[in-house]
């Protein structure tokens, strides 16, 4: 069982970010970057197919500078089998990596291309609907489980009230959110061994961005609290305000 996963390198969820002096980026300054949790979630299916069928590889593909060879290598202590990294510089434009990720992958015999739902920086949650158009694939998002049988993955999403089961034929593209595929942690072992494992490093294919970042802003700071009486005394008053003045009522 033959499986592709893209991945991201995004900061750390946990980072403090600050805003770069050009104001249309973020200060690297002392910022983690890791694969993104989503993509984390893909990996981990990823590696339970392979496990179920009992052969075939997991290989992962990365849009990104030099530096992502380090997130590629975070994925293969998790146990994938190689890497590939298509060295470019990503934009806003979710359409533009999805042609990207396309161009390397139309030729994959992979019958399986999974993502994570979202990315933990931009969260558009387009690149994988985009990139299963291009690849002319039936593309099933927000899976929280799957079952992979003769020529189908049989999807399950979470929905309101219940579960939404999908079946799409093989290939498919498939992203993935959190649910079933909790990600291992990556062993000793699993490190020492990823450093051998074969990454692959190619431009990536020459795509027009159309989408580009003008400003980054901080959130606006939110107003000091309000006291206005104690006890059964200030609901009146209270009641008011919500809906005078906060329009919440």
């Amino acid at each position: 069982m033959n499986v592709i996963v893209c991945v991201k390198r995004v900061p750390d969820t946990e980072t403090r970010i600050r805003i770069g002096e050009s104001g249309i980026d973020i200060d690297p300054t002392g910022v983690k970057f890791i694969v993104s949790p989503y993509d984390e979630f893909a990996i981990e299916a990823a590696l339970r197919a392979k496990e179920a069928a009992g052969e075939g590889e997991v290989k992962l593909v990365s849009f990104g500078d030099a530096a992502t060879q380090e997130t590629l290598r975070a994925g293969l202590a998790m146990g994938a089998d190689a890497a590939v990294l298509l060295k470019g510089q990503p934009t806003a434009d979710g359409l533009a990596t999805a042609k990207v990720l396309a161009a390397e992958l139309g030729g994959a015999d992979a019958p399986l291309v999974l993502l994570g739902v979202k990315a933990a920086d931009d969260d558009q949650q387009q690149v994988g609907p985009m990139l299963g158009t291009l690849l002319g694939r039936p593309t099933v998002t927000g899976v929280s489980s799957f079952e992979i049988g003769d020529g189908v993955v049989t999807c399950h999403r979470e929905v309101e009230g219940g579960v939404e089961v999908v079946e799409a034929r093989l290939p498919a593209v498939v992203t993935i959110t959190k649910g079933e595929f909790e990600p291992r942690y990556a062993s000793l072992k699993g490190i020492m061994a990823a450093k051998r494992k074969p990454l692959e490093q190619k431009d990536a294919a020459p795509v027009d961005s159309r989408l580009t970042v003008t400003k980054l802003a901080e959130p606006p700071t939110r107003p000091e609290g309000r006291i206005v009486g104690e006890g059964p005394d200030a609901v009146p008053e209270l009641v008011r305000l919500l809906r005078e003045e906060a329009n919440a009522l």
